[in-house]
């Protein structure tokens, strides 16, 4: 029996992929209408992308397939929803951080802020957090995770070394004194006795043993105490990561689909989402989370033990020795190359264009230049262009006396530029922008079927229930359903059924889409829930209950301080107090 459960468990994926269409093949054979087609479309990708029968993107192609012959859009419109706007801010967000990791810019960056904050516990696990979520602002947090890891690794394994070299040299200072002390003791007695000689052997040989005693004890606490701080140090780095996606529109990708899913379910919603507005909203909402977790793994893996953890009282040989593994690993960097400089240069270029192009409470520079007659000129215009410039722009001065050998030894002629497609075209996650796509595709299939108005229909019930308490549980839900399921699949699947109830019951879209989206990226109670996660599961030997008592009260946190903006600062931004009159021209 168990062999045949291992088999089957083993050839799952094959089992899987054709048993599913013919579970719900009843649905459009007994519902023969639009709706029940794209339905069944719908549940299908939905039970491949939580299963993972078939990779991820290409379950997303599925409406390229189904779509037409279930004659709900046509093939080519279909396709077009796999290149939009949305993608080519997600390519040129992308461009910009394939950069700044080919040229080391990110480590320099980390590793520059970690000097200045120092090396004593809390203010080791603030600068590794602070960095973090900085750095998966602007690319993966994957890649975050993956860099700020060892880093981590590397200064915590030197102050567990030095901290264990001075309690050695402590109790041998104190063992020697002990010594002097007995010694004199004995002899003072000896004195007073008849002059039998003490066994002094005997003596020593049990101080030696109480020595070792002691040092074993020592050694023991010293590894359960840096057990728990490397736990709280992965921890707080894969948990930051996650968390500073959410503060900018490109950080990660649930925050494109929403404005993806916006743009084509509402197209005269007026750019309601863009760069500016986005980071708004989400950054003070970002560090609200991350101070909470801070307290909370500080609470956790540290304590509050104040003296201890920021190092009052500490010895600075031992701080010195931590810092020194930081600068050595600064050092190994060398000095700003042109190469690092012309990227930050670029990407400082990216970002003010951003914020400039649209702010609201002003006209940006797109608006008075291009945007007069529509919005022409959009964030993923200028992602683009600014993109371009990596690929014209040389990583070395122009010099009459050469740039160097190549791998074979061959003199190079000309600098190369500071990207090359070849670079590209391995880094690039080519498959989220199909994720993307197929997204898309799903609420166009979804609009044009008629599904999103049964939908919207069905729940006008909800109306009797207060807004506050849907976007809550709304919220909970997306949180614990992408605890299982990648978060581009869950913003996939539930932001157009979101869209549908918001228009039924008349509620601001953004008020229950907003919340949702980034309540997908809260996934912090399984490893298996983001690749973060995973490697620092793999990384700071966690056990999986590590990370669910961790977790949990993160998630509760998260959903508590983004319903905390939506119901304040985010009110105020998007009005979302009323009902807009473009969430009633859907996508025809």
């Amino acid at each position: 029996m168990g062999r045949w459960l291992s088999w089957l468990w083993h050839h799952r994926n094959f089992i899987i992929i054709p048993l599913v269409p013919l579970a719900i093949l009843p649905l459009p054979l007994v519902y023969p209408y639009p709706e029940a087609r794209c339905g069944f479309a719908i549940i299908l990708m939905a039970l491949y992308w939580c299963t993972e029968c078939m990779p991820l993107a290409v379950t997303a192609l599925l409406p390229v397939v189904l779509f037409p012959m279930m004659g709900i859009m046509e093939a080519g419109m279909v396709s077009i929803e796999y290149l939009k706007d949305s993608n080519m801010l997600f390519m040129g967000g992308l461009l910009v951080a394939i950069a700044v990791e080919q040229w080391k810019l990110h480590k320099r960056i980390a590793l520059r802020v970690l000097l200045l904050v120092g090396v004593r516990p809390s203010l080791l696990m603030i600068g590794f957090m602070v960095v973090s979520s900085f750095l998966s602002m602007w690319i993966s947090n994957t890649a975050t995770t993956a860099m700020m890891l060892p880093i981590a690794s590397a200064v915590l394994q030197q102050l567990k070394a030095t901290e264990s070299r001075a309690e050695d040299r402590d109790l041998q200072e104190s063992g020697e004194e002990n010594h002097g002390f007995e010694l004199e003791t004995v002899q003072t007695k000896q004195d007073l006795t008849d002059g039998k000689q003490p066994d002094i052997k005997a003596q020593q040989e049990q101080r030696e043993i109480e020595q070792d005693t002691q040092k074993e004890m020592r050694r023991k606490l010293l590894d359960a105490k840096y057990e728990r701080l490397t736990k709280g140090m992965s921890l707080c780095v894969c948990y930051s990561a996650s968390i500073g996606g959410t503060a900018t529109l490109t950080g990660t990708t649930p925050n494109l689909i929403l404005k993806g899913q916006m743009d084509d379910l509402f197209p005269h919603n007026g750019g309601v989402i863009n760069f500016a507005s986005w980071f708004a909203f989400a950054f003070p909402n970002m560090v609200i989370m991350l101070f909470f977790s801070w307290l909370w793994l500080q609470f956790m893996f540290l304590g509050f033990n104040l003296k201890e953890s920021f190092g009052c009282g500490m010895k600075n040989e031992r701080d010195k020795e931590a810092y020194t593994v930081m600068k050595g690993e600064y050092n190994k960097l060398g000095r700003m190359k042109f190469a690092e400089g012309a990227v930050l240069t670029i990407f400082v270029l990216l970002v003010v264009l951003w914020f400039t192009r649209e702010p609201g409470f002003i006209d940006g520079w797109a608006t008075v230049l291009f945007n007069k007659g529509g919005p022409y000129v959009t964030d993923g215009t200028v992602a683009i262009l600014v993109s371009m410039l990596f690929f014209v722009i040389p990583s070395q001065l122009f010099s009459f006396g050469g740039y160097g050998t190549d791998e074979e030894g061959k003199m190079v002629n000309s600098p190369p530029t500071l990207l090359n497609w070849q670079i590209v075209h391995e880094r690039m996650p080519w498959h989220i922008i199909l994720l993307l796509g197929g997204g898309f595709a799903l609420a166009a299939g979804s609009e044009n079927s008629g599904l999103s108005k049964w939908l919207g229909e069905s729940l006008e019930p909800l109306k009797e229930i207060p807004p506050f308490a849907i976007s809550m549980l709304l919220s909970l839900l997306v949180a614990t359903f992408t605890e299982c399921s990648s978060n581009t699949a869950t913003t996939t699947l539930f932001l157009p059924i979101l869209a549908s109830m918001a228009t039924a019951i008349k509620v601001h879209p953004l008020y229950v889409m907003l919340p949702c989206t980034i309540a997908a990226s809260l996934a912090f109670m399984l490893p298996v829930a983001t690749p973060p996660n995973a490697i620092a599961f793999s990384f700071g030997k966690l056990r999986v209950l590590d990370m669910v008592q961790a977790g949990f009260v993160l998630n509760i946190v998260g959903i508590l301080s983004i319903n905390l903006g939506v119901n304040t600062w985010g009110s105020v931004m998007f009005d979302l107090d009323t009902f807009p009159t473009w969430a009633n021209a859907t996508k025809g």
